[in-house]
């Protein structure tokens, strides 16, 4: 299994804070988003990567787990010595239990933070003796992440992922539907597809749980969405037009005069969609852009405003 070196990924250092990986991840998404790229497979490879960077990262305690593998890492396939206490996040005491393909997550994610597969309870390999013959006991299920896109949220989509056990059975090729609506933490039930039974019980269910991909230009509050938008001061105070994006596609919208920073502006039903059908909404939050520099013009203007009209 290959080390992820999820700071080099993203391009920052290992002191970096929030605001440095937020701002790294959406520089290096917007331009390997495969909605923007030119190279489609290649670059839908590498934001998996920085998706997968960042979704450790900005998660205070998945870093410090990550951190904790650092330190602890050789290089060597086999050569990793867990920390004392250290949790899996997937229920196991050990790591790389199955391996899934095609769920958007490296083999290095899934065997450390959940996305590889786990049993999570739900049968189990015992069962109580009557004649001294087994009686039948299903089999566990077990448990696994897979990245979903906003896109596959909107509309719906069938992946193919594979799962290979421990016992070195060969890889089963599974068809997955993710429905319309789906949502982050939501569990798809894959009847059957977890561990075998014993003595005839019926085998356990496989379950993928829903982490959603993170996306340039919004974030993701329940079933709406907040999109930053960035203003010049003369166009927060005077008011302007902007054009936005949107999952549909980008549109116009009219920012009031006098608006400020952290302010919101609504787009009814331009959010995500929603199981029982319809849309969330989605936010555009104000931001101020300052100039990085004055020129002696302007820097002449700004103390003529600071002298008279900007006192209030």
């Amino acid at each position: 299994m290959e080390f992820q070196d999820y700071y080099e990924l993203l391009g920052v250092s290992k002191e970096a804070s929030q605001a440095e990986l937020k701002k790294a991840f959406r520089r290096l998404a917007r331009k390997y988003h495969p909605d923007v790229a030119d190279d489609k497979p290649s670059a839908e490879e590498k934001f998996k990567k920085i998706n997968e960077a960042y979704e450790v990262l900005s998660d205070p305690e998945k870093r410090r787990k990550y951190d904790q593998l650092g330190a602890n890492w050789d290089g060597r396939a086999g050569g990793f010595t867990p920390p004392p206490g250290f949790d899996f996040g997937g229920g196991g005491a050990g790591f790389n239990d199955f391996d899934f393909g095609g769920t958007g997550f490296s083999d290095f994610f899934g065997a450390f933070f959940g996305g590889g597969g786990r049993p999570s309870g739900g049968g189990g390999f015992g069962g109580s003796m009557a004649g001294g013959v087994p009686s039948p006991r299903r089999g566990s299920d077990i448990e696994g992440q897979i990245l979903v896109s906003l896109d596959e949220v909107n509309n719906g989509s069938v992946r193919e992922i594979t799962l290979s056990r421990p016992d070195g059975g060969g890889r089963e090729k599974l068809k997955v539907r993710i429905p319309q609506g789906v949502e982050k933490g939501q569990r798809l039930r894959v009847s059957g597809r977890g561990n075998p039974g014993m003595a005839g019980g019926s085998p356990g269910d496989l379950y993928l749980v829903i982490t959603l991909q993170r996306h340039p230009d919004f974030e993701v509050e329940g079933s709406d969405l907040v999109h930053e938008l960035e203003l010049d001061i003369h166009e927060l105070v005077l008011g302007s037009m902007a054009r936005v994006p949107t999952p549909g596609g980008r549109v116009k919208l009219r920012v009031p005069e006098c608006s400020g920073p952290g302010d919101r502006l609504r787009l009814a039903g331009k959010g995500l969609a929603l199981a029982g059908g319809g849309h969330g909404d989605l936010y555009v939050e104000l931001a101020a852009r300052f100039p990085e520099q004055l020129d002696a013009d302007a820097r002449e203007r700004w103390s003529s405003f600071a002298a008279g009209e900007g006192k209030d």
